[in-house]
Formats: C-alpha cells, sequence, structure tokens
C-alpha cells in the first residue's frame, strides 16, 4: 500500500451556501498549516459567485491567528521547516509573476507563515498544480459546473475532494465525476474516519486502509470446496 501527497479540490459551485464553504475552505486549508495529506490545494470557485465567496474566505482566512502554540491559542502555527517556506515562498512569487493578485497573508520569512490566499490562479502557475504542502493556497475561477469537474480532474493527484451545493442531487453527481478516492459533498477535504476507506487514485497511491478495506488489503481471498457427492464429468 502507498498513501502519498494530494492537490485536493474544493469545488464551490454557483448554488452553494457561502458561509458553510467558506468555513469549509478555511478549516481544510488551514488546519496544521496546510500541512496535511488531504488538505484543501485547490480552491476551485463558480465565476457567478466568485466576488462573494473570496471577499468571505478572505476575512475568515485573515483573522485566523498565527503563532507559537506554546505562547498561546493559535490555530497557525510553524510549518515543518525553512525549506519548505522557501518552497512556499517560491509558489507566490511565481503565480505573483504570472498575474495572479495575492488576496490575504504573503511570504514569510521565517517558519512562521500566514494563511494566504491567491487569487486568479491559472494552470501556467505553478501553485495550481503543485502540491505546497503549507497555508499558501490558490483560487481558480471557472464559468461552471463542467469547468470545475475538469478543473478537479486537471492533475495527476486524486486523494480527497469536496464539493459544495445546495441541490443534494448535483453534489453526488458531480461528486461522481471526480476522479479521487474520496470525495465529500458539503463538507472539508479533510475528514478520517477510521471504519472507511482511505485512499487515492492516480499518483496519490494505491490499496486502501482503514476498517474492513484496510483488513482486505492484507489478507489473500481464498476459495476452498468440498466435494460431498459424486459428481458427473462430462468425458
Amino acid at each position: 500500500m502507498l498513501e502519498l501527497g494530494g492537490k485536493a479540490p474544493l469545488l464551490v459551485l454557483d448554488d452553494a451556501d457561502l458561509d458553510a464553504a467558506v468555513n469549509a475552505a478555511a478549516f481544510g486549508a488551514f488546519a496544521n498549516s496546510g500541512q496535511i495529506c488531504m488538505s484543501t490545494e485547490r480552491i476551485v470557485v463558480d465565476e457567478k459567485i466568485a466576488d462573494a465567496f473570496v471577499a468571505k474566505l478572505a476575512a475568515k482566512a485573515s483573522s485566523l491567528p498565527l503563532g507559537d502554540p506554546r505562547k498561546g491559542p493559535c490555530v497557525l502555527g510553524s510549518v515543518v521547516d525553512v525549506a519548505n517556506v522557501r518552497r512556499c515562498n517560491d509558489l507566490i512569487d511565481d503565480a505573483l509573476a504570472k498575474g495572479a493578485m495575492l488576496v490575504c497573508g504573503g511570504k514569510a520569512e521565517n517558519t512562521l507563515m500566514p494563511a494566504t490566499l491567491l487569487d486568479h490562479v491559472t494552470s501556467e502557475m505553478q501553485i495550481y498544480s503543485e502540491e505546497s504542502f503549507g497555508p499558501v493556497k490558490p483560487i481558480v475561477r471557472v464559468k461552471d459546473e463542467a469547468a470545475a469537474i475538469g478543473c478537479a480532474n486537471d492533475n495527476a493527484y486524486g486523494l480527497s475532494a469536496a464539493v459544495f451545493t445546495r441541490d443534494s442531487a448535483r453534489g453526488l453527481r458531480v461528486a461522481a465525476r471526480i476522479q479521487s478516492g474520496i470525495c465529500h459533498v458539503n463538507g472539508p477535504t479533510v475528514h478520517d474516519e477510521a471504519q472507511m476507506p482511505f485512499g487515492g487514485v492516480k499518483d496519490s497511491g494505491w490499496g486502501r486502509f482503514g476498517g474492513k478495506a484496510g483488513v482486505a488489503e492484507f489478507t489473500d481471498l481464498r476459495w476452498v470446496t468440498l466435494q460431498t457427492t459424486p459428481r458427473h464429468y462430462p468425458f
């Protein structure tokens, strides 16, 4: 079994509950400073509601306290090392040089990185396809549901995903078309339960752990027969 990295998309469709989507996006993107395999790594938003959503998410992200948790309560603490800071800073520089807009946060000089959002991200930018594994997240604006699904699948990874819509049937229909091992409708990309099959597709690994699926991965399924009556053979 291999459980590798991810580039989890969170799709915000045009009929989404924006407050619910903002809360889930903030949690999925910035919990543990974005250093989770399931972290929200692409925020894909229908352009019809993008301005309102981005404004709400920026306000939420900007309010998240950053600091040393040994000195008091905070949401964002230190990222793993300075090398990760440099990599995230490079992703920010690359995106801004290619036309992205810095909504909040920005580059850091130490391992305390603020919650950072980059809007108007396109496929030419490194952060569109590369996992940041930090609190630096791209927002991609799309024209409709089909484009949102296309964006979600335009990646080598396929671990977790999320879809926000007020229409449950629509959410399940979209989730069925996303290439990921896990997809949550109206829930965050960061979600794990011990009894559920956890794992990804494409470059996010293979195999599943959790519950019966985990047992099955380490079990050989056998077929054993016992003939108890005389048997007829064709020759």
